[in-house]
């Protein structure tokens, strides 16, 4: 059976405020073609369809009509919801468009309720596990305690126990969005830890054939069974090293993976990061070749240059973002604040704020555990409001 994994769409997302809508339906041209020409059984969407709860108009009707494009294929879609979507918004209408062959799965309570298909080699069950904000679904697990570790792997076993009671042979493939151990973050995916919690074992979905995940934007392997498709665009800077594609899954008859191929998704324009002092950059004929991609330039000069920004896009009209770290400051002092910030979580953050404001005195372990309290509160009311709108 072939299985084309895709996530993190992030509809109505812009690039350094570059709309991208256009971009991103030429990506679900391409994404409709290779479903017909690859001959794909199931296309699986792991997650963030929309970049926020409440997305654009433009970006509901790039959405709607790609829905109604995959219907008509009559190839099965499941889809699940990420850390950016509203799973209740989402979620709307999952039932009747379900007849359609399209299956939303949004609604934690219904992760053991798999879309089941069938081929000469029999029935492969397709789980959808959407976002679980472990605050909101710990009791309804039974999970030990809050933590994305524990309300994931109570949600596998539920899985596991109703996959035991499928025909033997069953094969078996699980829809997860979330941080798992070994994977590669960029600056643009939203941090879904608080308070320092670590990333899920890839172990948690032992017993399964194939896991397609979502959040990473970058596409990577775990395990030969555990992959990220890594969004389809790129979204931030980070990412210009990325290749950006789908994985084409094929499960054999014994659930084995017959083949795992990348297809490329389209590159509306490439990205270049430059860093040096501005009349080398605008001089040196080694830069031409990024004369037309988006481009983030940090200028070096001791002393900042004359409307840099100006000068920068008669030469590289696509410039996005212009920072500077002039040569001879220490490296701490010349950080931007973004990249003091960069790879710290909430707690961290919080708790060099204590420090600075005492003077060097760091916080001791039960004011650690107050700020941790605190961001799991704010964090959970957030997410219930959320739900109730």
């Amino acid at each position: 059976m072939k299985l084309l994994h895709t996530s993190d769409w992030h509809l109505g997302r812009s690039f350094h405020r570059v709309n991208l809508l256009g971009a991103q339906a030429a990506f679900l041209d391409h994404l409709v073609e290779t479903v017909c020409e690859r001959e794909v059984d199931a296309l699986l969407v792991a997650g963030d369809i929309y970049d926020r709860a409440v997305p654009p108009l433009p970006a509901v009707e790039l959405y709607d009509r790609a829905l109604h494009r995959l219907a008509a294929l009559g190839v099965p879609t499941v889809m699940i919801s990420g850390n950016h979507d509203s799973a209740r918004r989402l979620g709307v209408g999952a039932g009747l468009i379900d007849r359609a062959g399209i299956h939303l799965r949004t609604d934690p309570a219904g992760c053991a309720d798999p879309v089941v298909l069938a081929d000469v080699h029999g029935d492969v069950a397709l789980y959808g596990l959407p976002y679980l904000e472990p605050a909101l679904v710990k009791d309804q697990f039974d999970a030990e305690k809050v933590s994305h570790e524990a309300v994931l792997g109570a949600a596998m076993d539920r899985i596991r126990a109703d996959l035991a009671t499928r025909p033997p042979g069953t094969r078996s493939v699980v829809l997860a969005h979330a941080f798992v151990t070994g994977g590669q973050a960029s600056d643009s995916e939203r941090d879904i830890t608080v308070g320092g919690v670590e990333a899920v074992p890839a172990s948690v979905f032992d017993g399964v054939d194939y896991a397609a995940l979502g959040h990473l934007h970058g596409c990577q392997t775990i395990n030969e069974r555990v992959r990220y498709s890594g969004s389809p665009l790129a979204y931030s800077f980070s990412e210009g090293d990325h290749r950006k594609t789908m994985w084409l899954i094929e499960l054999g008859g014994a659930g084995e993976l017959v083949s795992a191929e990348r297809i490329d998704t389209p590159v509306p324009r490439a990205l270049a990061r430059l860093r040096g002092p501005l009349d080398h950059l605008l001089e040196d004929p080694a830069y031409a070749a990024h004369e037309d991609a988006w481009v983030e330039a940090t200028l070096t000069d001791p002393v900042r240059p004359e409307d840099p920004m100006a000068r920068l896009t008669a030469r590289f009209p696509h410039t996005l973002s212009l920072a500077f770290d002039p040569e001879g400051r220490a490296e701490a002092a010349g950080a931007s604040y973004a990249q003091r910030l960069k790879g710290r979580s909430d707690q961290e953050i919080a708790e060099d704020f204590v420090a600075h404001v005492r003077g060097g005195g760091h916080a001791d372990e039960a004011e650690r555990a107050v700020l941790q309290g605190a961001f799991d509160t704010v964090r959970a009311e957030d997410s219930r409001q959320e739900t109730h709108r």
